[in-house]
C-alpha cells in the first residue's frame, strides 16, 4: 500500500495530459471545506460536503448539467432516488427533489436515459434537457427473484448498447444447509444457474426477464461494484469474498487467518469468465485460487481451480468493496488518467484484528491491468482512528461518480452524506 503526497512543484509537470487535453478546473467558485470535509486527501486535493444526508444512499450518477442523483436503499417519504442541485454554483446542493418508489442500489446515466435497479427489477427514464421525464418510466428487466442475502443489483452500461446486470449468490459458499458447520457444498452448485455473476441485457429492451439474459460471467459470491472501462472497452467488478473460514472450519482456520482470507478480487470480467465461487476462494499470501474446505480442500490444494480465472489485483480480506470507477476526467493529474477508484465499506468479519476499509482506494492503470500498487485517496470516513465494529462508524463511503468537471463525487450509506473532491 502507497500513499501518495502531490508537492506543488511537481504538480506543474501535469499542466497537460499525455493526449494533449488541458485539465479542467472546477468553477472559481468551489472551494474546498476548511477541514477538506473531514477528508483526508493527496496533499494538491480539495473535498467539501456537498450534502450532509439524503438517506440510505448507494451509488451515485452526476449529470452533464452537474445535478446529482443518489440511488437509496430504504425509501426515504416514499421515494428512492434524490437528485440534488446546485443553483448558486459553489459546489453545495441547495435545492433537492425525489422521484422513483423503489429502493435499491444500482443507477447509469447517459446523455438520453437514467437506468435504476431495484432488488427485483432495472427501470429507465429519458432524459429531458438534463432532468427526469417521470412519466417516461420504462421496464427494462423486470421479475427478478427477491432474495435476502446479496440481492441488490448493481448495474453497468457499455457502449455497443448492452445493460449488465449483478446477481449475487443467496448463499456464502452454495452450502446445502447455508452458514452451517459441517454442511457440505452442493456439487455442482445449484445456485449457479440463475446467481452468482454478471448477466448482460439488451439496454433498449423492455420486459426482459432473468432467462433473456446472456450469463455473462459466472463463479463470482457477489459484486456491488462494477464498471465499464472506457479506455479498454471491458467490464470490470469488485468481488466480496466468502465469510466464516473459522467458524465453519476451525480445525483448518484460526480467527486471524480467517479475518485475512480470501481475498476481495478485482474483476476483468469477459464473455465466458468463470471465477471459481463457491468451488475456489482467492489467497493473496500464496496467489492462487485454492479449493474450499466445503469441497475437500485443505487451504492449499488447487485441484479444480487451478485453471478457474484470476484477479487482476487482490485486496485484504472483508473491506466489502462497493462501488468502483474508472476516471476519464482532466482535473486531477495526468496519473489518475483511466485509473480505478474503489470504495472500500468496511465489513463485519475482521475480529480479532481491527477493522478495515472505510476508504477510497486508487489503482493506477496501464494497458488495462492495474500498473502499481493501490493507494489511500480518500479516509477519515469513518471518524476517528480506530473503530470496534461497522456500527460505530459515523460515515462508510459507498458511492463513486465523475462530475462534468472532472471532480469526484462521493457516497455514504449512513446518513448519506455526499463528497466532492477537487484537485486544486
Amino acid at each position: 500500500m502507497k500513499r501518495y503526497f502531490i508537492l506543488g512543484t511537481v504538480a506543474l509537470f501535469f499542466c497537460f495530459t499525455p493526449s494533449g487535453e488541458t485539465p479542467t478546473k472546477p468553477s472559481a467558485k468551489v472551494k474546498a471545506d476548511a477541514d477538506n470535509g473531514g477528508l483526508v486527501l493527496p496533499k494538491g486535493f480539495g473535498g467539501l460536503v456537498v450534502s450532509e444526508g439524503v438517506g440510505k444512499a448507494r451509488h451515485i450518477a452526476v449529470g452533464a448539467n452537474g445535478d446529482i442523483f443518489v440511488r437509496l436503499s430504504k425509501l426515504k417519504d416514499g421515494k428512492g432516488t434524490v437528485v440534488l442541485k446546485d443553483e448558486n454554483g459553489d459546489g453545495k446542493s441547495d435545492a433537492s427533489s425525489a422521484f422513483g418508489n423503489f429502493a435499491g442500489t444500482g443507477i447509469a446515466l447517459t446523455d438520453k436515459y437514467l437506468y435504476a435497479s431495484s432488488d427485483t427489477s432495472v427501470v429507465r427514464y429519458a432524459m429531458k434537457n438534463g432532468s427526469v421525464d417521470e412519466a417516461s418510466k420504462e421496464t427494462i428487466v423486470t421479475g427478478l427473484e427477491l432474495y435476502g442475502e446479496h440481492g441488490t443489483k448493481s448495474i453497468a452500461l457499455d457502449d455497443k448498447g448492452h445493460l449488465y446486470v449483478t446477481f449475487g449468490a443467496p448463499s456464502n459458499a452454495c452450502q446445502e444447509k447455508n452458514r452451517t458447520k459441517g454442511s457440505k457444498g452442493m456439487d455442482p452448485c445449484p445456485i449457479l444457474d440463475w446467481h452468482g455473476g454478471v448477466w448482460q441485457f439488451d439496454a433498449n429492451r423492455k420486459n426482459q426477464k432473468h432467462a433473456d439474459g446472456l450469463r455473462y460471467a459466472t463463479g463470482i459470491r457477489n459484486i456491488v461494484g462494477l464498471d465499464w472501462n472506457k479506455a479498454t472497452g471491458e467490464l470490470y467488478a469488485m468481488q466480496h469474498g466468502r465469510d466464516q473460514l473459522t467458524t465453519l472450519y476451525p480445525e483448518m482456520y484460526n480467527p486471524e487467518q480467517s479475518a485475512e482470507l480470501p481475498s476481495e478480487e478485482f474483476l476483468l470480467l469477459k464473455k465466458g469468465s468463470d471465477f471459481g465461487w463457491p468451488y475456489c476462494y482467492h489467497d493473496r499470501f500464496q496467489s492462487k485460487k485454492v479449493l474450499a474446505p466445503e469441497y475437500g480442500g485443505d487451504g492449499k490444494v488447487q485441484a479444480r481451480c487451478e485453471g478457474k480465472d484470476k484477479p487482476i489485483m487482490a485486496f485484504p480480506a472483508h473491506w466489502a468493496p462497493n462501488a468502483l470507477l474508472f476516471y476519464t476526467g482532466n482535473q486531477f493529474p495526468a496519473r489518475y488518467k483511466n485509473g480505478a477508484f474503489i470504495c472500500f465499506h468496511g465489513s463485519w468479519n475482521r475480529a480479532p484484528l481491527k477493522q478495515g476499509g472505510y476508504f477510497v482506494a486508487f489503482v493506477p492503470f496501464k494497458d488495462g491491468k492495474p500498473s502499481g500498487d493501490y493507494e489511500v485517496f480518500a479516509e477519515g470516513f469513518a471518524g476517528g482512528p480506530e473503530i470496534k465494529q461497522p456500527n460505530d462508524a459515523k460515515a462508510r463511503p459507498m458511492g463513486l461518480a465523475q462530475g462534468p468537471d472532472g471532480s469526484l463525487f462521493i457516497t455514504d450509506s449512513v446518513k448519506g452524506k455526499v463528497w466532492r473532491v477537487i484537485h486544486q
